[in-house]
């Protein structure tokens, strides 16, 4: 990234209340374990892709209190002077496990994982939760938007629409990681290397005094990237042709035949089977047809479905406000603690919402993939000193019904967390915005496509090792009341 805020104070201010009350309890010091997870997918889909993962490393990084914030925090009036010059050397000293950015991942399973003391893994739930549930968000409905495609390029457009500077940021990268080919956001393109890209507003094809000399000029100053907007008027009595007179007069003379009109309001499907067939029978059968307007993957799918000449699409506010399903859900909770001679004791929360229940302990995520088609089939939480023998029967049980229990065969397996920060310093390199894509992209492949399905996917199961599900049997009968 090309510069770094520090967001320390950026907190849900009863973080620091509780980190407070732990210093002077004396559970300051205690280590403790949270597990970062969701417990559904948006949009009803059978999978979400985590992302969120670099502005976590960047916020941990650069996680320190200055003497205006200890400043601001004497003056509230509730914090002790001992937590005050506690905070005024905080650094995270602790440990960070994760799922790449870019993974499939799935209701119940662990995306991040914090091994810190007590103080120092409740102050950052606040900005982990806002960065993994954020991006998570954007990225998960930019992939459907993408497979919606099935294969043409999408923009992402959404800046103007976001919910704020880095809600179009960040989407942006979000955005990318999942499969976009380029944005409109211009810093996104800057910082994390997402190809910008863009055309005109009708607003340039309005400063001039006809249409055509707009045309005509944009194909002069930008002969290998004119794509120009043809809607301003009215797309097939004036748009089309004129697009194809300057094309013709300025873009062919010089060789180039790389081209594209955009369509950004009327039936798309109508609009672009009609400009197709002009603009072959102009000879431009290479230039391309881009449509945006408020597509979604419903829309993109139902215009391919109708036979529209498509090839590319642009998409703005659905996606950068993921606005059919607008909250990720991801929850931060404390799993398990250790005892004063370093035991790791597993901690459960119960709720009258079955969906509610934690898995209780420290753990480790494996997924397992079938051997004859290699596609992925489970997903396995263990405790944190299991290891699974992929030459051997795996019987698991399904957390939501305890009866429920299968065994695996001929399977090979792949731990799916990596660690990221050990004792504070950081072990994990962030890698360029394409290879997550293309990372992602191949992690995608292997789902089968029933899981990939827009309405009613294929339940993927996410299972607990006979002897984790046993600890969390026994620990939901000691709470019972």
């Amino acid at each position: 990234m090309k510069h770094q805020v520090n967001y320390t104070m950026l907190c849900d201010f009863y973080e620091l209340t509780m980190a407070n009350g732990y210093l002077r309890t004396g559970l300051g010091d205690r280590i403790c374990y949270f597990d970062l997870f969701f417990r559904s997918v948006p949009d009803g889909g059978g999978f979400a892709i985590a992302a969120g993962l670099e502005s976590v490393v960047n916020y941990i990084k650069g996680l320190s209190f200055d003497e205006e914030d200890l400043e601001f925090l004497r003056g509230k009036g509730c914090f002790s002077p001992e937590f005050l010059d506690y905070l005024r050397t905080f650094r995270f000293t602790g440990d960070i496990w994760a799922v790449p950015e870019g993974t499939p991942v799935f209701p119940g399973e662990p995306l991040l994982i914090v091994r810190a003391s007590a103080i120092q893994a409740q102050f950052i739930e606040t900005f982990l939760l806002l960065s993994v549930n954020h991006q998570s968000l954007i990225a998960t409905k930019s992939n459907r938007i993408v497979r919606a495609a099935q294969g043409r390029p999408v923009a992402e457009f959404g800046s103007r629409r976001a919910q704020g500077a880095a809600g179009a940021l960040m989407g942006a990268r979000a955005s990318c990681i999942a499969g976009c080919s380029a944005t409109a956001c211009t810093m996104a393109d800057l910082y994390y290397g997402c190809a910008a890209t863009g055309t005109m507003a009708h607003s340039w094809v309005q400063m001039f005094d006809d249409e055509y000399t707009a045309f005509k000029t944009y194909c002069e100053l930008y002969p290998n990237n004119a794509t120009l907007l043809v809607d301003t008027y009215n797309v097939l009595k004036s748009g089309v042709p004129n697009a194809i007179r300057a094309f013709k007069e300025v873009l062919l003379p010089q060789g180039i035949t790389k081209c594209a009109i955009r369509l950004d309001s009327g039936d798309l499907t109508y609009l672009s089977k009609k400009a197709r067939k002009m603009l072959d029978e102009a000879g431009l059968t290479e230039c391309k047809i881009v449509a945006s307007n408020s597509l979604d993957e419903y829309l993109i799918r139902d215009l391919l479905q109708q036979g529209a000449q498509l090839d590319a699409f642009g998409v703005g506010e659905r996606l950068i406000t993921s606005k059919s399903t607008p909250v990720f859900g991801g929850v931060y909770k404390l799993v398990a603690v250790e005892d004063e001679n370093g035991v790791v004791q597993p901690k459960i929360k119960i709720s009258e919402n079955p969906e509610k229940v934690t898995v209780p302990h420290f753990k480790k995520v494996y997924r397992l993939y079938d051997n004859e088609t290699g596609k992925a089939f489970v997903d396995v939480l263990c405790v944190y000193d299991e290891e699974i023998d992929d030459s051997k029967d795996l019987e698991l049980f399904d957390p939501r019904y305890n009866w429920k229990r299968k065994t695996f065969t001929n399977f090979h397996s792949r731990s799916l967390l990596e660690p990221i920060f050990r004792q504070g310093k950081l072990v994990y390199q962030s890698p360029a915005i394409k290879d997550i894509q293309t990372y992602c992209a191949g992690q995608i492949d292997l789902l089968w496509d029933e899981v990939k399905r827009f309405e009613n996917p294929h339940a993927y199961y996410v299972d607990l090792s006979p002897k984790l599900w046993q600890i969390r049997q026994d620990l939901l009968h000691q709470k019972r009341f």
